[in-house]
């Protein structure tokens, strides 16, 4: 089965690879010689991940998914949230999303945080929706390299290091993403 991934994020194809089974061909927009950017105008996670998927499919009349995520931080009421890639402002910035989120978090005690992916399935006949989420804490300075976004101060419920100090199969066994991508993997069995 092929299925193309809405999205320009290498480091999220690379991840979404490593969660499917052999028999599920993932091809990225680049793949498929798609160099575009698509707008993300929704006010929520699932509205951007159908814009994407939605976009993908009327291009190329093929089957496909999108996804977006985001990080909730408690204290901050939501936010980023739907924002979290442009967080800092344009252009996207891993590095200058994190020190903002960490000068706003300065003093407060409330540190928990949720990560949340929403995954968007666009095919002739239907769409759904997968999502996933993972729980944990914003640490005070960041901590790893590996990873990507938020990874280096996001330490997940029940452990001790943050995303960006686990290896990827680690990451991978807990993430949000891998949460919503193990559903739409059920799913795309079934069809």
């Amino acid at each position: 089965m092929k299925l193309i991934f809405a999205s320009n994020n290498a480091n999220k194809l690379k991840e979404i690879k490593a969660l499917v089974p052999p028999h599920i061909y993932i091809l990225s927009l680049q793949d498929i010689e798609f160099d575009i950017e698509i707008e993300e105008t929704g006010s929520t996670l699932q509205e951007n991940a159908a814009i994407k998927a939605r976009s993908i499919f009327e291009l190329t009349g093929e089957a496909c998914f999108a996804d977006d995520s985001g990080l909730m931080v408690d204290a901050l009421d939501g936010q980023p949230g739907v924002k979290s890639a442009r967080y800092a402002g344009e252009p996207s910035d891993n590095l200058a999303n994190i020190q903002l989120l960490l000068h706003k978090l300065k003093g407060k005690d409330n540190r928990a945080a949720r990560f949340q992916t929403v995954v968007c399935y666009k095919d002739a006949h239907k769409e759904s929706f997968f999502k996933g989420e993972v729980h944990g804490h914003i640490t005070a300075e960041m901590h790893g390299s590996n990873g990507f976004g938020y990874d280096p101060i996001f330490i997940p419920t029940g452990y001790t290091n943050t995303f960006a100090e686990m290896e990827a199969e680690e990451k991978n066994k807990i993430s949000h993403r891998k949460n919503a991508i193990a559903q739409l993997v059920v799913f795309l069995n079934q069809i």
